[in-house]
């Protein structure tokens, strides 16, 4: 039977839907035709910004368009995350998130003015920055193992600073602090930077940061590197060994940047964003600068963010909850 054939109703239902994919398909295809905007949640300048800006450089010599990165820094991401939420879904408004955004502020806060599963829909997973342990030069360790054995020779004297409660470094200590069996007491700074200063004036003896700052601050011998919080070592510090090699397992922690875009953007167009990330990623030199600053290049589908995602909202569920951290 043709379409013919068909009752004019359904014949007309069926010309209409191809017509919309064969649409959609051509639109995927000349993406982009214009200039793209970038929405980083975070200030310009840190090590976040850098990373998004090097992104959006090779995207635009890749695509032939302006790529423009937006700082809007502040609330843990929130703002940003609704102005997202409500742009045009065509694929010319990238979120590039820390991966918290939709993954542990659903955990921290009682109420979001967005749906962190609902809002969004996952492009990729870019890269990777592992948490670093630091501790100050006047504490006398060397190691994990000395770390602890201090740790349970005097509970409750030991202090370990974050950029504020629920952050990733402050969800880093504590997951360290619930690995090891210890009692340290959290200090939360107002940002990692004020936090890294209370650490080399021994404020406090210890703290986590992200592995870019944190390898500046070692090579400056302001601070001293115990443990990097990843599965393998850094090869920007191959001689930093990963919690594992130390004795300690489960203290796992990264911060993951990706792009996500409002829900309802067509599949083909974020295919096409995902196609040309990925390309980005595989380049050499943008993997080799990426790598020298500690940080891990990821890539992958939408899939494969989208999960990376819900593992990390069932990974860090039992602790927040246990501990009943919300946000401030």
């Amino acid at each position: 039977m043709t379409i013919r054939n068909l009752p004019i109703g359904i014949g007309r239902l069926i010309i209409f839907c191809v017509t919309v994919i064969i649409a959609v398909s051509v639109q995927a295809q000349q993406f982009p035709t214009k200039a793209v905007r970038i929405i980083a949640p975070f200030p310009a300048g840190g090590a976040t910004d850098i990373n998004v800006r090097r992104l959006a450089e090779r995207l635009n010599k890749l695509w032939g368009q302006p790529v423009i990165v937006d700082n809007s820094a502040g609330g843990a991401g929130i703002s940003a995350a609704v102005t997202v939420a409500k742009s045009k879904p065509d694929g010319y408004t990238l979120f590039f998130i820390t991966h918290p955004i939709l993954s542990i502020n659903p955990l921290l806060y009682d109420k979001l003015p967005y749906d962190a599963d609902k809002d969004f829909r996952p492009v990729v997973e870019v890269t990777e920055t592992p948490s670093v342990l630091l501790v100050s030069p006047a504490l006398q360790v060397a190691n994990v193992a000395e770390l602890i054995s201090v740790a349970k020779a005097k509970p409750g004297t030991l202090s370990f600073g974050s950029g504020g409660v629920g952050t990733t470094l402050h969800l880093s200590g504590e997951l360290f602090k619930a690995a090891a069996g210890i009692d340290i007491v959290h200090v939360p700074y107002k940002g990692g930077a004020a936090a890294l200063t209370a650490l080399m004036s021994n404020e406090i003896q210890l703290s986590f940061d992200s592995a870019p700052s944190a390898l500046r601050q070692m090579q400056g011998g302001r601070v001293r590197g115990v443990a990097v919080a990843s599965v393998n070592r850094l090869q920007a510090a191959p001689t930093l060994p990963t919690f594992a090699e130390s004795g300690l397992n489960g203290v796992v922690s990264s911060l993951g940047n990706g792009i996500v875009v409002p829900a309802g953007t067509p599949s083909g167009i974020i295919a096409s964003i995902n196609a040309a990330v990925n390309s980005v990623l595989k380049n050499g030199d943008y993997s080799k600068l990426m790598i020298d600053d500690g940080v891990q290049v990821i890539g992958g589908s939408p899939e494969q963010f989208a999960q990376f995602l819900t593992n990390e909202r069932k990974k860090w569920q039992v602790l927040i909850q246990k501990l009943g951290i919300k946000a401030e």
